[in-house]
């Protein structure tokens, strides 16, 4: 796992230098302490900085890195887990190797396969190209959107890195809140790609490529959609399907496995990172390294006992770690630095902890649960969703226009956000479902943003999701149109960026095995049905898992990593997030202050849950007193 950056000078008099890629690098120095390395094109049009965390061929796995006459040069992020595949087809096709490295792979089947060598990987990756003969900059993000890719253009250079903050880094550049991305935010907790909360920043997104020549003409195109019907698995036998599962996801832990420094397991104890101890420990010689987290004097987010039981059943090498209120409020500072732009989720502080307590007992490589409740549909709200949506939401929006548009007008004033929000979306002809974490519905941010009018943003981001999932799909069953919205933006843009951003602030390397893409790609084939059965979530998995896994771990109600923002957002958190806000000029002159008082009041008292809008809004205030007015927070208070 790395940090990449680099510029390309499109028409600026000025040549890249070593000091400015060196500069923008080292802001990264978190993600790769092990090696750094920088290039230069012979024209000085193009240059590459990079920081490595070494995992494979640790003393020949130097980057930038080239082939073998040096015209063609990468900087890679991510895992190839198929390299050795790849390396003996592009040997046989006449390539040379000098490494070992899965970084190699990828320059030889870029040689020999061009842009369409993105087909060809199976991993996590963002990596950049330079073609000397071609004089074209080449970027690609993988599919799900497992490692990040920013870019910008300023003053005549296109820039790009694995991190925000890299990009800052070169003079000059200011620094802006782009006011469409927050308004998105307030609502999906994370800004939805290719926005950044910087205006003229964007992150590239999953299974998108770019590629730009050295005139600037830029092409920006999408390789890989999660959009997979298989029709014969609904003739498929479910005991077929069952093995299917078990055999793609334990060949996704085999290929995670590809390491030369010691691996673990985030372990919660609950199916998904069970499952990963399990298979794991079948591949190994030596007891699996896991590591569990807890909040202190908060049940709702110990989980050890569970994860005890676990670590106990399989023989695990167990590591725990209890963080405090106080461990919350003092991170929070480095945390804004290290997300680079808002990310809504508490969990964030818990995922840093445990990342830093692997780090410290000499454990560099994770294997993580993210995706697993996406593509099985493990969420209790997506099956209180989906019963929502077919007893009321789809019988009310063929309801006269009157009609709609008058309960919608009644539901402002008589329900609570989300039900009112509900009638509105309907009477507008707008999609049921934004996503499995939402914070603030359109009504609210109408109250809270008096003076902003961009009531459309949110709604046209989520529309487009379901129009080009429509044209592709018309006849899906709503379960899986609810999945794609969350592989659209939930999971890639703020589970899996928490997962990169936290676990590389440690220098610890996070694997998805439940992301496998051939996984994804079974996974979202299963008909809904095995899925959610009788308003039983996850069933298909939990099937999958009787046999590997004791059944009291697969039976037992689901909980949430640490919780939420309900139980985690409270006491001393909602004291230091009222000092924050409320002492913030540029809150003042922006948002209603009054609406926000009422969001205190409501958590204090217990009369309406606000943990998450609260944590939102700290988010939002300290990334920007960190990242815009350049100023820090003293968290002593």
């Amino acid at each position: 796992m790395c940090g990449i950056c680099g510029v390309l000078n499109i028409h600026s008099s000025k040549p890249v230098e070593h000091h400015e890629l060196r500069g923008m690098a080292d802001t990264m120095l978190h993600r790769g302490p092990d090696d750094y390395g920088t290039y230069i094109s012979p024209n000085r049009k193009a240059g590459f900085g990079f920081r490595r965390l070494s995992i494979v061929d640790l003393s020949g796995g130097h980057q930038p890195m080239s082939n073998e006459d040096g015209t063609v040069w990468i900087i890679f992020n991510g895992e190839i887990y198929n390299h050795t595949d790849l390396r003996r087809e592009l040997e046989q096709s006449g390539h040379r190797y000098f490494t070992r490295s899965d970084t190699e792979s990828i320059i030889h089947a870029y040689e020999q396969w061009g842009e369409k060598c993105v087909e060809k990987l199976r991993g996590m990756f963002a990596f950049a190209i330079w073609d000397e003969k071609k004089g074209k900059l080449f970027l690609a993000r993988d599919r799900i959107g497992i490692k990040p890719l920013y870019y910008t253009e300023h003053d005549g250079y296109f820039i790009f890195a694995s991190e925000i903050k890299a990009i800052l880094a070169w003079q000059g550049l200011r620094r802006e809140v782009d006011m469409e991305a927050l308004y998105t935010y307030l609502t999906l907790l994370v800004t939805p790609s290719p926005l950044t909360m910087f205006r003229g920043i964007y992150k590239i997104p999953p299974g998108h490529l770019l590629s730009i020549n050295g005139e600037g003409a830029k092409k920006i195109e999408r390789y890989w959609d999660p959009v997979f019907v298989d029709r014969g698995l609904e003739m498929t036998p479910e005991n077929e399907i069952v093995e299917r599962l078990r055999d793609l996801l334990t060949e996704s832990i085999r290929l995670r496995l590809m390491s030369d420094v010691p691996l673990g397991v985030f372990l919660s104890g609950g199916v998904d990172s069970t499952l990963n101890v399990a298979l794991m420990s079948k591949m190994i010689d030596r007891p699996v390294d896991t590591f569990s987290v807890a909040i202190k004097d908060d049940a709702i987010s110990n989980e050890l006992n569970h994860a005890g039981q676990v670590a106990q059943f399989f023989h695990t090498n167990h590591h725990e770690i209890v963080i405090t209120h106080e461990d919350f409020i003092k991170f929070m500072p480095d945390m804004v630095h290290y997300q680079d732009e808002p990310l809504s989720d508490p969990v964030c502080v818990p995922l840093y902890h445990v990342s830093r307590l692997a780090r410290e007992n000499g454990t560099v490589v994770i294997l993580v649960g993210e995706g697993s409740d996406e593509l099985f549909a493990g969420y209790r709200g997506y099956a209180l969703m989906l019963n929502f949506f077919i007893k009321y939401f789809r019988p009310y929006t063929i309801l006269p226009s009157w009609v709609k548009s008058l309960a919608a007008g009644i539901g402002e004033k008589t329900f609570g956000p989300l039900k009112a929000d509900f009638l509105r979306r309907a009477a507008e002809g707008e999609p049921f479902f934004w996503g499995g974490g939402i914070a603030f519905t359109e009504l609210e941010k109408r109250k809270l943003l008096p003076g902003i009018k961009q009531h459309d943003v949110t709604i046209d981001v989520v529309k487009g999701w379901y129009d080009h999932y429509q044209e592709i799909y018309p006849d899906a069953h709503e379960l899986d149109r609810m999945i794609y919205i969350e592989l659209q933006h939930r999971l890639p843009e703020l589970l899996l960026m928490r997962a990169d951003k936290m676990t590389m602030a440690a220098s610890v390397e996070a694997r998805v095995p439940y992301l496998d893409h051939e996984l994804v790609r079974f996974a979202l084939s299963i008909p809904a049905s095995l899925k959610i059965r009788n308003g039983q979530t996850k069933t298909i998995l939990k099937k999958a898992a009787r046999g590997i896994i004791p059944d009291y771990v697969i039976d037992r109600p689901k909980g949430g990593f640490c919780g939420s923002a309900r139980n985690m957002v409270n006491g001393k958190i909602v004291d230091f997030a009222q000092h924050i806000i409320s002492g913030s000029k540029w809150m003042k002159d922006l948002f209603d202050m009054n609406v926000v008082k009422e969001m205190f009041d409501h958590q204090r008292s217990g009369t309406a849950d606000c943990g998450m809008k609260i944590w939102l809004l700290l988010n939002l205030v300290l990334w920007h007193n960190h990242w815009i007015e350049d100023r820090t927070i003293d968290v002593h208070r």
